[in-house]
């Protein structure tokens, strides 16, 4: 047996600034060719499919949320409260309790129930008449927003608060942000607990068909989730369920300009909607890198990984295992390890699945000839990996007038 520490291993530095677009891809290709372990700034890299499912659904296995707190230095605050309580930080009999008590909020069924609210919007956004946007600030950052403010039942006029601190409570997962911006973070943490709190009580005492009545009548063999609960599971939903979705829309949206023959050919048969949406989360994870600590030592392929060692489960190499084209058509044989794997299966899957469906559908019929218009500015890789302008042209439909 060999220690990973001992190993001479290929360096992919995942925070370097330039890891954007291609050269992303082409420098994880490169570095998977030299094997299946990297070495990274604070973790090592697993850049394959089998060895990545294994340490997602390895009980030895936990997310570092708490250490990545101590790392940066995280001080005492609503933030680390959010840290310590976030559901994706829980493990064992907690985290059981809390996915048995809410699971039934994310099923399928409930993500259809939103389905009408999500065509209004987007229907709500669309310009007709337009040929041209910058696809990121006028509908993929806006249409998410608005879906989770309808699904918690928030109101609507919130809704560009409610972005501002989706946007930097989700960067505690950043290590940049965590390094450069930790004040902003901390402060948005503290607002929106205070937000949601109040919007809670709200709802104690006058229940509605919403998210947050759902979550407060929860109970599970006679067990009731915490007020406290409550507002961090909130927490949860908003700061996963905005940025993510606008993310992976802003990709989809450049995959599409970039393959004109699968746009046109999804416009044509709107039936390939679900199978386009698990072809843009194979082909362009937003979640490029997920972490995982070590809480006992953990062998995997003659490489002993200490108590303590954290690895970062490479999603694009492991979906890219089954296609380096996008093709909407083709049968994948593994579902993309975008929203995880094990016990911390991405909870709003069914949600965000819904969103991206429902804006294809909308939107394939109504750009026709879509294209991009001008640079694309990407995000870092290190957390969520998005778009911050995407700027598109298109022919006239008359579905768009």
């Amino acid at each position: 047996m060999t220690e990973a520490a001992d190993l001479d291993l290929p360096v992919f530095d995942y925070s370097a600034p330039d890891l954007v677009g291609e050269v992303y891809h082409r420098r994880l290709a490169e570095t998977a060719a030299k094997g299946w372990l990297a070495q990274g700034p604070f973790s090592y890299v697993v850049l394959d499919r089998e060895a990545g499912e294994f340490f997602l659904r390895s009980r030895a296995m936990a997310f570092p949320g708490r250490e990545i707190a101590e790392l940066f230095a995280v001080p005492d605050g609503r933030l680390r409260e959010h840290i310590d309580a976030n559901i994706i930080n829980q493990n064992g009999e907690r985290h059981r309790r809390l996915r048995a008590l809410i699971g039934p909020a994310f099923t399928p069924r409930a993500a259809n129930r939103a389905r009408p609210a999500m065509r209004a919007f987007l229907d709500e956004l669309w310009k007709p008449g337009a040929t041209s946007c910058d696809f990121v600030p006028e509908i993929a950052r806006p249409y998410p927003a608005l879906t989770i403010a309808a699904v918690l039942g928030a109101p609507k006029q919130d809704v560009p608060r409610l972005h501002e601190w989706a946007h930097w409570v989700q960067r505690q997962f950043d290590i940049r942000a965590l390094s450069e911006d930790l004040p902003l973070v901390e402060k948005a943490a503290a607002e929106m607990h205070e937000y949601v709190a109040d919007l809670l009580a709200v709802r104690r005492a006058a229940p509605e068909d919403d998210l947050l009545s759902t979550l407060l009548a929860a109970e599970d063999e006679g067990d009731r989730l915490t007020l406290e609960e409550c507002v961090h599971l909130v927490l949860n939903v908003m700061g996963g369920g905005i940025d993510t979705t606008q993310a992976q829309l802003s990709h989809a949206l450049n995959l599409f300009a970039g393959h004109p023959d699968q746009w046109a050919l999804l416009a044509a048969e709107p039936g390939l909607v679900g199978r386009a949406v698990d072809e843009v989360l194979r082909f362009e994870p937003i979640t490029p890198f997920t972490a995982r600590i070590c809480v006992e030592p953990v062998e995997h392929r003659g490489v002993r990984f200490p108590a303590g060692a954290i690895v970062a489960v490479c999603a694009e190499r492991a979906n890219r295992e089954e296609g380096e084209e996008f093709d909407i058509t083709a049968e994948r044989e593994h579902r993309p390890l975008t929203f995880g794997a094990g016990v911390h299966y991405c909870l709003g899957a069914n949600l965000a699945r819904a969103e991206l469906e429902e804006a294809l559908t909308f939107l394939a019929p109504r750009m026709p000839g879509l294209a991009v218009d001008g640079p694309v500015r990407f995000g870092g890789v290190e957390g969520i990996y998005g778009i911050e302008s995407l700027p598109l042209t298109w022919s006239p439909s008359p579905l768009g007038s």
